[in-house]
Parts: structure tokens; C-alpha cells; sequence
């Protein structure tokens, strides 16, 4: 154990005195030291409330006998970083974070961890780091922003992003551009809709590692506070029973988490960090299980972006609990699996209730009766690629079209904003995914550009990386393999018919086996040679988005 290593003992006298060094009394040290990884900065509005709930964390770690100590988790807000350069360092953040956690926690000799993030690869970082330190450790986000409002309506980041294309297409003046950006992020916390941070916030609730309502109590709720502070309590708990984060996050509680990611309609991002999350675990993952899983688990939720509710209404529902309960009513959850609360998931969603059934539409009354998200095969991508079928309108679940063709985000951008993109045009954006990006950057800024010129219903785009969470139309990424390392996106001709079937889970380049091979013998891929540091590093070790965009396979 490593505070017998590092704390206790005769021979740990040096290391004590450090401990002294930091004002820690004979006392604290003979009580259990709790590290509290705290994700607090001053640059991510989904983060800056975090010192407030890590002094929450504090203090219910003291109340329960614990001695708390904080330490930093870096975090990268996506939605400043998207659309330039900065967007290459947001997936890899989710290693650094693991790794420096590991590093600090080993280093240190603690009892146990309370996990405080709230952003994006923030938390499938932190679950990655739990799972491989496997020490007592449980989770408490910061909680959602509140929705904005604008002209009377609810709306959030997604919208201001689709705004930015309307006010292109001439569809909005520029007073109406500046009243959006003034009103659509009205609080801190992590952004309002279904997007990545509250995705990954609340399958941590599921996965059995945070204590309900980590999901969706919104940041500004003072019950958020309380939720902090009963997470500091319970850490306790945990370390008494010695409960680890490989005991809760099973192979049946990450499928329990895929069934609520299609529940829910979740970011395409849970498709990177689940099998990321279950790598660290043990667990093997397979991207097959997403459409397995889909074709039982209806959805009921549609969040923001793909209908009109926001995370605070679907706290106001039930939270994620409620949704738990009406899918255990198919008998799709393993409700026997232990999770934090030292309860099991049943236990914990006995008495859980649908307050509104438009929020949380029940099982016999789904959305569809589909799960949110679709994995597509076919010559375009042999290893998979992703969907959010939940935001994708009717008429686009089955497409054909010409292919426009880009090497990158900026040149598909600089094309929309011309209004070249016509209807029934199919985008393609290569080179972006993990190796090939590097980093697999989010392609919120084109797929909102599309949306906001009115063309998400006429219009698909395919990349080989990947979308926020704030994305809605027939946007389809992460294909595998990507074009850097040969896979056939990277041999794309403008004007090569693509069909798309989403209910068939197919995507296909209608060009004969002849012409492939033609155009692989002909075409040099392009391999960038100007990029240095962490993203070399990244380039050369990361895996397909297939297996996760994972590092370091277990």
C-alpha cells in the first residue's frame, strides 16, 4: 500500500517532516489522507467554480475523519479552443490528465482520491486515472451551465455556434449576432445541452463512480455544494470498506453506460472515452457493442442539440436515475452492479421517478425506439465510424451524394462561408483524425455553419474526426482507418458518390475495387512533418478512434 510506503514507519520520518513542512499535524497525518484532484482554473467557464466545491470537498472529507490534500488537473475548454490549432490539444489533455494523476498520486502516499472535473476530456481523464491507481475514489463535477435565453427561448453554445452561419448566410444582423453572444452563457458550469462534459458527467453516475445528480444539478445550485460535500463524507466510506474503482466499473457497468449513453442521446465523444475508460479497467471493448446495444435500448431524452430540453430540465425530471429506472423496466441494466454510494445501482434507483415525461419520455413512448448514437461500416470505413442518429432529421438517416473533398477543418470552413456547398453535397474533411491531425480535432464549427445556413437537412459531412457534443445533422466521424494511415477516406475524389444508410448502419464510396486500387498506387498520403512536442508524441503512439484514440493498450 502506498502510505505504508511513504507515510508510515520510523523510516518515513524524513518524508513526515515534509508533511509538517505543509502545516500538517501529527493528527492528520495518523487520519487517512484523501487527495482531492480539483480541475479548478480561471479560463474554462465550466471550471470556475470548482474552488468552491473542492472547499465543499474538504470539508466533508474533515467532517468524516479524513485529512484532505489538493492537488491540479489541467483542463482545455473546447469551445474556445474550437475551430484553430488549439483544438489539436484538447484529446490529448485526456492522457496528460491520467498520466500526471497517476504520477502525483503515486508520488504522495493517499488513502484515497476525490475526483473534481467538469470538461470534457477533463473527466474521461480523471475516470482513466481512477481506474488505473484503483485506490478508494469517487467523482463530483462542477455541474451544467444554466441555459441561456434568447428572445424568450432557451438556448445554448450549439445555438451560438449555428448563429455564426446564419449571420453568413445574411439570415441575422449583427445586433442579433452580439445579443446571442451576450445571453447564451448566462452562468459558470459546463455547457447546458447533451454535449461532451455533461455526456461523460453523467455516465460517471451510471458507471456507479459519482453520487446522484452529478450529472445534471446545475452549477449555480447550491445543492450542488451539498452534493460536494457528501462526496468528501463518502470517500470516507469507501476507504473503510476499501470499495476501488475496478470493484464499480465492471464490464457490466460500462455496458450499463452504454445503454444510458443511447438512453440519453450522448456525445459521439462517449465513443472515445468509454473504450478508453474499459481499456484502463480490463475490459475489452468492442465498437460493435454500441450498435448491438442501440438496437434494444430505446431513446428518451432528446437534449440539446437535438430537441428543445436542456440538462437543468432533465434534473428537474429525475436526473439520470429516473432515466435508469425507466430502461431497467426492459431489464437492459445489470442493476446487481456495487457503485459508490456502497449501494448497488438498483438500490440506488428504487425510489427514482419521472417528474416529466417529455423530458424523460418512458419506455413505451420513446423518441425511437433506437439508441442515440449509430456505428456505420462499409468500404469507407471497414472499422467503424459514428453518429449521433439522435440529431440527424428524418429525411437525412438515408443520403446519397457527390463528395466535396478537404485536407483539413479551415479549408471545409473557408468553402461553406462561400456558399459552395450545395444540396445533397457530401463534405468530406480528412486528415484530422488522431495520428493524421494530430489530435483529432472536434468539427462543431463547419457542422454549425451547415446548420446555421439552413443546409443540416440537405447535407452530410464525414470526417476522420471528430464532433463536439454540441453537433446535430448527419455529421459522421471517427472513421477508421483514418486517411494518414491508408484508409480509404484519404483517396476521396471530388464528385464520388457516398451513400449513407444510417438505419442499415452503411456508408459506402460507390467506386468499383478497380479504380480503389487505382488511386492507392497513384496518391501519396500526406503525412504532416512540422509538428513538434506532445503532439509528435501523440502522432506516433495513439491508436485508430476505433479502439479510443487510446495511448497505452492494457
Amino acid at each position: 500500500m502506498v502510505r505504508e510506503e511513504i507515510v508510515d514507519g520510523f523510516h518515513n520520518a524524513p518524508h513526515r517532516s515534509l508533511y509538517h513542512a505543509l502545516g500538517l499535524t501529527k493528527e492528520e497525518l495518523e487520519r487517512p489522507l484523501i487527495g482531492i484532484v480539483s480541475s479548478y482554473n480561471e479560463i474554462v467557464p465550466g471550471h470556475m467554480n470548482l474552488d468552491k466545491i473542492t472547499d465543499a470537498v474538504k470539508t466533508g472529507v474533515a467532517m468524516a475523519g479524513g485529512t484532505p490534500v489538493v492537488f491540479p488537473a489541467i483542463a482545455v475548454c473546447d469551445g474556445i479552443a474550437m475551430g484553430h490549432k488549439g483544438m489539436r490539444y484538447s484529446l490529448i489533455t485526456r492522457d496528460i490528465i491520467a498520466d500526471s494523476t497517476e504520477a502525483m498520486v503515486l508520488a504522495h502516499g493517499f488513502d484515497g482520491l476525490v475526483m473534481i472535473p467538469n470538461c470534457d476530456k477533463n473527466v474521461p481523464g480523471l475516470l482513466m486515472a481512477a481506474a488505473r491507481l484503483n485506490i478508494p475514489t469517487i467523482f463530483v463535477s462542477g455541474g451544467p451551465m444554466l441555459a441561456g435565453r434568447v428572445n424568450g427561448k432557451k438556448t445554448s453554445l450549439s445555438s451560438m455556434f449555428e448563429a455564426v452561419g446564419a449571420y453568413k448566410a445574411g439570415k441575422l444582423s449583427e445586433e442579433g449576432l452580439r445579443t446571442c453572444e451576450e445571453r447564451t452563457c448566462p452562468t459558470c458550469g459546463s455547457c447546458s445541452g447533451m454535449y461532451t462534459a455533461n455526456s461523460m458527467n453523467c455516465l460517471t453516475e451510471v458507471l456507479g463512480m459519482g453520487l446522484g445528480g452529478n450529472g445534471t444539478i446545475p452549477a449555480v445550485y447550491s445543492a450542488r455544494i451539498e452534493l460536494a460535500k457528501h462526496a468528501g463524507m463518502q470517500v470516507m466510506e469507501l476507504v473503510k470498506k476499501n470499495i476501488r474503482p475496478r470493484d464499480i466499473m465492471t464490464e457490466a457497468a460500462i455496458r450499463n453506460a452504454l445503454t444510458a449513453d443511447m438512453a440519453l442521446g450522448c456525445s459521439t465523444n462517449s465513443m472515445l472515452h468509454l473504450p478508453a475508460i474499459a481499456n484502463e479497467c480490463g475490459v475489452k471493448w468492442s465498437l460493435d457493442m454500441a450498435n448491438e446495444i442501440s438496437e434494444k435500448t430505446p431513446n428518451l431524452c432528446h437534449l440539446a442539440p437535438a430537441g428543445p430540453t436542456y440538462i437543468e430540465d432533465l434534473n428537474e425530471a429525475g436526473g439520470i436515475y429516473a432515466v435508469l429506472k425507466e430502461i431497467s423496466k426492459l431489464g437492459l441494466l445489470d442493476t446487481s452492479v456495487m457503485t459508490c454510494t456502497g449501494k448497488t445501482l438498483g438500490e440506488n434507483i428504487a425510489n427514482a421517478v419521472n417528474r416529466d415525461e417529455e423530458v424523460i419520455r418512458p419506455v413505451d413512448r420513446p423518441y425511437s425506439k433506437t439508441g442515440g448514437i449509430a456505428v456505420l461500416k462499409g468500404n469507407l470505413a471497414p472499422d467503424g465510424c459514428v453518429v449521433k442518429r439522435s440529431a440527424v432529421a428524418p429525411e437525412m438517416l438515408v443520403h446519397e451524394g457527390p463528395a466535396k473533398v478537404f485536407d483539413s477543418e479551415e479549408e471545409a470552413i473557408k468553402s461553406i462561408y462561400a456558399g459552395e456547398i450545395e444540396k445533397g453535397d457530401v463534405v468530406v474533411i480528412r486528415y484530422e483524425g488522431p495520428s493524421g491531425g494530430p489530435g483529432m480535432r472536434e468539427m462543431l464549427s463547419p457542422t454549425s455553419a451547415i446548420a446555421g445556413m439552413g443546409l443540416d437537412k440537405d447535407v452530410a459531412l464525414i470526417t476522420d474526426g471528430r464532433f463536439s457534443g454540441a453537433t446535430r445533422g448527419a455529421a459522421i466521424g471517427h472513421v477508421s482507418p483514418e486517411a494518414v494511415r491508408g484508409g480509404l477516406i484519404a483517396y476521396v475524389e471530388d464528385g464520388d458518390i457516398i451513400s449513407i444508410n444510417i438505419p442499415e448502419y452503411s456508408v459506402e464510396l460507390k467506386l468499383s475495387p478497380e479504380e480503389i486500387e487505382k488511386r492507392k498506387a497513384s496518391v501519396e498520403l500526406k503525412v504532416k512533418k512540422d509538428i513538434k512536442g506532445c503532439l509528435a508524441r501523440y502522432a506516433k503512439l495513439v491508436s485508430s478512434a476505433d479502439k479510443g484514440a487510446i495511448i497505452n493498450e492494457f
